[in-house]
């Protein structure tokens, strides 16, 4: 009853909705649910933490700084490890290996176990963003819309792409900025038509958004400066910090999060993350969650409020203790961060790089400031969120755009630009890859931003392999042969064991062309005789873009195709591949 129902609610859709009607129905469903779950997650976060800190005093040091974290992480820990039984951490990573893949299939769980993990992790004090998490529940959502309806993988892909838009455009009430992370970060080559969609779950998410929480900006600051052009040095000089201070969050996270994944006892893992990261927000109470409290405490000059609660109240407020104390924070929230998803956490390194390039942005104006040069702070601050973001991610335009939606500063663009910029032009000197890709792109299983790479991977060598050739056997005499040849067309032939299917080599025409008109011979060579060894292999199983490979190595136009246990299947041809390639393309590229 239940099969019934759904196919004829397949076939309703198939008779009545066109596919390009379907696809901006279902980007406005995505946009919708996203932006819901956006704002779930951040009420829980913020109930959380309402119940835990809200009472602390601001001038004593909180010893329940040392519990809460520990507790948030192994709860987390045991929620991921008993019901959810999967790795649900790095959400934007996920994403890209399931574009990568998995031909854009992210599984259900996803939808729900994100948000609960990392509402508790960061709840209870765990110093990492929601970002990527809701952004892997949107894109669950998309994937498995798109599923649910039997879509195919290139509109699976493009719905993945609006789940994550709606989800940042709904999180940060920024529909911009969740369209250009969209297309930076996640996704493959973009065509009009694409965009629309995005856009649309875009736009979507954000007004749900504006109906949940207002339209109040997320990152208030009662004063900024309108850009200058005396200031360009010291704009330049800033997009230099914020993409070493990148570098240094990028390789630092890495090199952090791979000691703990070479740790193989989980609790081993919670007892060295859970100690690090409550002792860091002890000493340093900022890094207690996402850190947008001491954003916005920048940004209103309330810098007395970033030493609220810390032991660095005793050395008194000079200029210079505040520089030493935000350097100290930028350099310990790598390892606050990377505490919290080793240890067991669920979280992203979008908020984290918020958080380091405001306080990067702030103290490079403080010491400014203190040698004579007269910046504005807030400016700085917001220039170095952009310019910090742009470079972790390899995203100068999400950051560029986030960072002027979510405070409306857009009359800040031209600062915002040349930070980013510089930003992102000194990192890509030193990382060619993204925090986010880095680890796929290490393993060669990344293929966004690279059409080719994505093109080849949609190809099933099903499609491409040619079972028509005329199989010999080894012992047939070179007579059999001969009749053989006048009655094809090819001049490969495979010599497979007629007992277990193993390809035992190839007899190419030309081989034997000098000796096949010559019949005293016809009796003395067999098969066995005249084959040879093909110059490669392919196995059945290899991605296609490992066969073009083998391909390129060889030289050859045509290999035979095995299994595992190098039984004869068929023959693939590079002019084959080609073909397909061609046609895919076409495909893909279709406005």
């Amino acid at each position: 009853m239940q099969k019934n129902w759904y196919s004829k609610l397949l076939a309703w859709r198939e008779k009545h909705i066109t596919p390009q009607q379907f696809i901006l129905f279902l980007s406005f469903v995505i946009g919708v649910f996203s932006s819901l779950a956006a704002a779930l997650l951040k009420w829980t976060i913020h109930f959380i933490q309402k119940i835990l800190v809200e009472g602390f005093s601001l001038s004593h040091v909180n010893y329940w700084y040392l519990i809460f974290p520990i507790i948030g992480i192994t709860i987390t820990l045991l929620f991921v490890k008993y019901i959810v039984r999967d790795d649900i951490s790095h959400g934007i990573t996920r994403i890209l290996y399931a574009i990568s893949q998995r031909k854009s299939i992210i599984k259900l769980h996803n939808i729900w176990t994100s948000l609960v993990g990392s509402s508790i992790t960061i709840g209870f004090g765990g110093s990492v963003g929601a970002e990527a998490p809701i952004v892997l529940t949107g894109s669950a959502i998309g994937s498995n819309l798109g599923k649910f309806f039997k879509l195919d993988q290139k509109t699976l892909m493009l719905l993945v792409g609006c789940g994550a838009s709606g989800a940042i455009a709904g999180i940060f009430k920024a529909p911009i900025a969740g369209l250009v992370f969209t297309i930076e970060v996640l996704m493959l080559d973009m065509t009009f038509t694409s965009i629309v969609p995005l856009i649309i779950s875009s736009v979507t998410a954000t007004v749900v958004s504006y109906i949940f929480s207002g339209n109040a900006f997320m990152f208030q600051f009662p004063e900024y400066e309108a850009f200058a052009v005396h200031r360009i040095p010291f704009l330049i000089l800033l997009g230099l910090v914020c993409g070493l201070v990148s570098l240094y969050f990028t390789r630092g996270m890495n090199k952090i999060e791979g000691f703990f994944r070479k740790q193989k006892n989980m609790f081993v893992k919670l007892a060295i993350g859970g100690v690090m990261l409550s002792l860091l927000i002890f000493i340093f109470p900022p890094l207690y969650g996402e850190g947008y409290d001491t954003i916005n405490a920048l940004l209103t000059g309330n810098s007395d409020g970033v030493m609220a609660r810390s032991v660095f109240l005793n050395f008194g407020s000079s200029q210079w203790i505040l520089v030493i104390y935000l350097l100290l924070i930028i350099f310990f929230k790598i390892f606050a961060s990377a505490a919290t998803n080793g240890a067991g956490g669920v979280g992203g390194i979008f908020a984290p790089s918020l958080f380091v390039g405001a306080l990067t942005g702030f103290a490079l104006a403080e010491v400014l400031k203190i040698i004579g040069f007269a910046v504005p702070h807030a400016n700085f601050a917001l220039a170095g969120m952009s310019g910090v973001m742009s470079g972790v991610m390899h995203a100068p335009l999400t950051g560029i755009f986030l960072i002027a939606e979510l405070t409306g500063g857009y009359n800040l663009f031209m600062t915002l630009m040349i930070v980013s910029v510089v930003s992102y032009i000194t990192i890509k000197i030193f990382e060619p890859h993204s925090l986010y890709s880095m680890r796929l792109a290490q393993k060669g299983e990344l293929i966004t931003h690279h059409k080719d790479r994505a093109v080849l991977s949609q190809l099933h060598m099903e499609n491409v392999i040619e079972t028509n050739l005329t199989v010999l056997q080894p012992q047939m005499t070179l007579g059999e042969i001969v009749k053989i040849f006048s009655q094809s067309r090819r001049n490969i032939y495979p010599v497979v064991n007629p007992d277990d299917g193993v390809l035992m080599g190839i007899l190419l025409l030309d081989e034997v062309r000098n000796i096949m008109f010559r019949p005293e011979l016809y009796k003395r060579f067999t098969a066995e005789k005249l084959m040879i060894s093909p110059p490669a292999k392919i196995n059945i199983n290899l991605s296609m873009e490992k066969v073009m490979e083998i391909f390129e190595d060889t030289g050859a136009w045509n290999l035979p195709v095995v299994d595992e246990q190098n039984r004869y299947i068929g023959y693939v041809s590079k002019s084959t591949i080609f073909t397909s390639y061609r046609h895919l393309l076409v495909h893909y590229s279709d406005e």
